[in-house]
């Protein structure tokens, strides 16, 4: 089972509700781009997500109001 590290996860952002929302957005995004390539994915689109934003090759944006708080 794959269980990441929430304090790393969430050091760049500031609610787990954007650290979820950000997540779906980019496995979406992920899958969206396998199937246009019509390409077979092994590994879960949200564990893929995941390591992206822990390795900092996605950034999730936040909305002011939340980066201000």
């Amino acid at each position: 089972m794959f269980n990441p590290d929430l304090k790393k996860l969430l050091k760049n952002c500031n609610s787990r509700y954007s650290l979820v929302v950000g997540t779906a957005k980019r496995a979406r995004e992920i899958r969206d781009e396998a199937i246009a390539r019509e390409e077979h994915v092994d590994v879960k689109t949200v564990s893929t997500a995941i390591d992206e934003i822990l390795d900092g090759k996605y950034v999730i944006d936040e909305p002011e109001e939340i980066k201000s708080k």
